[in-house]
Order: C-alpha cells, then structure tokens, then sequence
C-alpha cells in the first residue's frame, strides 16, 4: 500500500469474548485510530461491542453479519483476530482469500496470544499472511507491559552496558482458571495452561534476555524441558464444578488439561553465551487474581515484577457485602479483606502499550516488534514442551519431527 501513513487506522474487531473487551477498553489510550466494524456469529455479541466503542468514543463501528462483508467494507484498514484458538486459522485463509482476489483493502493483521495450535498451522499463518501481503503483528501483551518496558531499558542501560549481559529470566503466571468453556478444552485450545499462559511467559522472558534493538532470533533455543500436571481440577469436587459452570461442554473428569506447567529453556546468544528461561504457569492459585511475576539475574543485578504488589489496597470488612465482580483486578477471587487493586489493568497488562504500538506501525507501513514469525517461534517452544512433557525427557532444537506434533491432551478431543 502506498498511501501511507495514513492519519488513522481503521480497524475491525474479529470475535467478542473477553479479550476483545479488554483491547477495546485500552484503544482509549491509544492516538491515531478508529473501531470501524466488528464480526462474530452472535448478533448481541456483536450490539454489544458496538455498544462499548460507542460509549468509549472510538468511533462509528458498524456490525456486520459475515467476515467476508467486514473485510470488503470500504472503512476497514487492519482486523485484530481475537477469536478461540480452534477457528484462527480458518479466519486466516478467508482474510488472504479476500485480500488476494481484490475484493478487500485490508492491508494488516493482528493475531491474539498463541497464533496457532501447531507448529504447522503456526507456520501457515505467516505464510498466509506474507503471501496476502500484509503487514502482521503478534498481540502478545506482557512485552509491552510498562513495567517489562521500563525494566529492560534501565537494566541494560545502566547494569548490563557495564557488567554484562543478563543471563536467566524467569516468569510465572497463575490464576484460578479461564473464562470461558474453550479454554477448558483441550482439542479447542490446543491444550491447558501451557498453552494458555506459558505462551506469555515464554515470549516475555525471551524478550528480556534479548539485546535492545536485537531481533528475537538473535537468540537460539539449543533445548526444552517441560513438564505438565493435573493439580486441582481433576479433584472430582471442582470438576463437578466446572460440570455445573459449563454444562457438558467441559468433561474434566474423562477429558482434562492440564492446569499446571513448568518449562526450563536453554538458549545461546549470539556470541556463544548460554541463556536460561523458567516459566512456569498454573489455573491453581487462589489469591487476590491473575497474579504475573517476572525476574531478570545477571552478572550484578537482578529486576523483578508482580502485578499483584500494588500502590493502591483497599480494605473491606465482614460488613461490607455485595456481588461478585472483577473490579480490583482480572480473576478477583474475592471482595473481602485486604486486596490489591490494579488502577489500570490496561496499561499494566500491557494492552495499551501494545496496541498503540501496533497502531502506529500498521499506519507507518512499518514492521511491528512483535510479528507472527514471533507468534511461530513461541509455538516452536511449546510445542517442544508438550512433546517434552510426554516423553519425560529434553528434547532437543532444532527438532524437525514436531512439525506436526499435536499435544497428547488436545489429542483427547479428535
């Protein structure tokens, strides 16, 4: 596309879920753009995203009853696909179907947390999109969270430039278990936790231990070790509460995922150096909410981050009732006691910084930071983990043979 940049970016929202409403809600801080469209197969799913871009000033966002018709309409410039895991790359091929043959004008594409469920349909999406032409970018929230963004630039500005390069990253993500009844299936999902929030450890460790300025590859994953757990969930009492949530679209008692992981990654730098990754990730802890924690070591300092140790607590006695509710922070588990509040889940998280980003970018015509060859990449590695997991042993990169390896528990469904 040569008219670029343009003013504003126009974009369409595919899917209506939860993260949909959560990147909406962080486009209010983000210049230069417009909500003009929105798609899904519910017709109050669609109303009530067009609903909230109006409340929130985002512009006039028309719903349209079909993708095709979203994508040929005059005032769409780039669509974010925030769908389940399962339909992406099916969205895909209808976005390169569309764009290739003319009829639409979509010139980029972004693609919600992991980009595919295989390392294959990983590889397919980038190639779908290269082909079309467009311009692609990774949604991949913690990179862009102003904590990751103010830590790495003052570690390796002021600590590394002078004692070396950081060397282990470690990332943990944990909360009580997902929304919706899709991420509870693992033939839907791709898998569990693993796949679910490991994705997010991975990519944000990686880009920890990565030099400023420095592509991703400049770092070589050399091996995997990964391993996976039924902690909670399995227990009959919860699964019969996941039963009671969900109805018989989540069988936790004959067809669970796995709702613990722990990966360990080893990677070598471009000069040689070896780099160490520990993530690990769970649907099993009850705390306050969704709970992110971060460090990075090396030669003579350290950084570290929780979401969950916050300026702002607030106090609520026996006395003080009400609904529940996800008003102090996502996956609140309780509205009771001593409780941290988030005063912008947005911008912590990541999403505004992200988008923004994202935005600015697609209008430049420039490359983003985080594209779907980085969206391949962490499949690579989680991949890697699951076929670790099921083998009780590392597995060593490159690993050509996992090319088309499916997770044992999104197997189940087939």
């Amino acid at each position: 596309m040569t008219n670029l940049p343009k003013s504003k970016l126009r974009i369409g929202l595919i899917g209506t879920g939860f993260i949909a409403q959560f990147h909406l809600r962080s486009m209010v801080g983000v210049r230069n753009v417009e909500i003009t469209g929105v798609y899904s197969r519910k017709a109050e799913n669609r109303q009530r995203i067009v609903d909230l871009a109006t409340e929130l000033e985002l512009g006039t966002c028309t719903a349209h009853g079909s993708l095709e018709k979203m994508l040929q309409a005059d005032d769409i410039d780039a669509v974010w696909i925030l769908t389940p895991n399962n339909t992406r790359l099916d969205i895909m091929r209808i976005i390169h179907a569309e764009v290739t043959s003319g009829r639409s004008k979509v010139f980029a594409v972004a693609c919600e947390k992991p980009l595919a469920r295989t390392i294959a349909d990983a590889r397919e999406m980038l190639r779908l999109a290269e082909d079309a032409g467009l311009n692609h970018g990774y949604l991949e929230n913690q990179v862009f969270s102003t904590a990751v963004l103010r830590g790495k630039e003052i570690v390796w500005r002021r600590a590394a430039s002078t004692t070396g390069r950081p060397y282990l990253a470690r990332a943990a993500e944990e909360h009580a278990g997902p929304h919706e009844a899709w991420f509870w299936r693992g033939d839907k999902q791709g898998g569990g936790v693993l796949s679910d929030m490991m994705c997010h450890s991975v990519e944000v460790a990686r880009h920890l231990l990565t030099k400023p300025d420095a592509p991703r590859k400049s770092l070589t994953v050399k091996w995997v070790n990964g391993t996976v757990a039924n902690l909670k969930w399995t227990r009959p009492a919860y699964a019969d509460q996941l039963r009671e949530r969900y109805g018989e679209a989540v069988d936790y008692r004959n067809r669970p995922a796995e709702d613990f992981a722990r990966a360990t990654i080893l990677l070598e730098d471009e000069d040689g150096l070896e780099l160490m990754i520990e993530a690990t990730t769970s649907w099993a802890y009850v705390g306050a909410g969704l709970r992110i924690q971060l460090e990075l070591l090396g030669p003579e300092y350290s950084m570290e981050f929780n979401s969950l140790s916050t300026g702002l607590k607030v106090f609520m006695s026996r006395a003080v009732t009400g609904a529940e509710g996800e008003d102090l922070v996502e996956k609140q588990n309780a509205e009771q006691g001593l409780m941290p509040v988030l005063e912008d889940e947005a911008g912590i998280y990541g999403y505004t910084d992200e988008n923004r980003h994202m935005v600015e970018r697609f209008r430049k015509g420039e490359r983003p930071d985080e594209t779907f060859e980085d969206g391949l990449a962490v499949v690579e590695i989680l991949i890697g983990l699951y076929r670790s997991a099921e083998l009780g042993q590392t597995v060593h990169f490159p690993a050509g043979d996992l090319e088309d390896y499916v997770p044992l528990v999104a197997r189940a469904g087939d």
